[in-house]
């Protein structure tokens, strides 16, 4: 199954206009609920680089195939676990 995790949303969430490092485990934690287990994740949204370095960190080993999406660059597949 194909999920979407919205970096922004995650953040957001908790009323905040900006990524706070000290609720790093709060966004981890969302995006675990979020993946599920052996599901291909597309992680999108405005967020910094280390919030999306520490879910794809995260996701490995929960998620099959990650790929992160940006309208600038496209899919960019992360890391894909898929024996197809």
């Amino acid at each position: 199954m194909e999920i979407i995790i919205d970096v922004e949303k995650i953040y957001k969430e908790e009323n905040s206009e900006t990524a706070k490092l000290a609720n790093i485990n709060k966004y981890i934690e969302k995006a675990l609920t979020i993946a599920g287990e052996g599901n291909s994740i597309i992680i999108t949204g405005q967020g910094p680089v280390w919030l999306y370095l520490k879910l794809a960190h995260a996701l490995h080993g929960k998620a099959i195939k990650l790929t992160y999406r940006s309208p600038v660059t496209g899919d960019i597949t992360i890391f894909d676990h898929s024996p197809f």
